[in-house]
């Protein structure tokens, strides 16, 4: 049996703690020989909420995601994995990356951080890796920094 991952699908959103599940996505993929998928996912539930418009991927609110994107897609270029995609997306985070890009993608495996950037929403509802893990369909690798300078490190690298 092969049980070699060939499509890693990797949440970002600027945590220091998505920066250590991208590294550990960059490891991992290398030694599948794995296709990286990196998504960004701008939550809009707080947007349509207040203005009653879903943003589209050329509204300003997506500009952090898009520089994030190519700067971690050049990264794990260098580091050697020879396909890498990036999507950009809005939504709820943890249905568009479980259900929705992980299926697009055929991911085998789902990496992203155990902590986001949105300490409300982990309050109120719970963390998005905690849902990812419930409503995915394929394996899922939730990371935990165990030195916040080790993951800015990550990022940079």
């Amino acid at each position: 049996m092969d049980f070699a991952y060939k499509q890693i699908l990797a949440a970002v959103d600027g945590s220091d703690e998505a920066a250590w599940a991208f590294k550990k996505a960059v490891e991992i993929a290398l030694r599948n020989k794995s296709v990286l998928n990196l998504i960004y996912v701008v939550d809009t539930r707080s947007y349509s909420a207040m203005t009653k418009r879903v943003p589209d991927v050329d509204d300003r609110v997506f500009d952090h995601g898009k520089e994030l994107l190519e700067r971690y897609k050049r990264n794990a270029l260098d580091a050697g994995i020879p396909e890498v995609n990036v999507f950009i997306a809005a939504g709820s985070p943890y249905k568009v990356i479980s259900r929705d890009y992980a299926k697009r993608v055929e991911a085998d495996l789902i990496v992203c951080g155990a902590q986001g950037l949105n300490a409300v929403e982990r309050y109120l509802m719970g963390s998005v890796s905690q849902h990812i893990v419930r409503s995915s369909h394929c394996d899922v690798l939730v990371v935990r920094t165990g030195d916040i300078e080790d993951a800015a490190e990550a990022e940079r690298a």
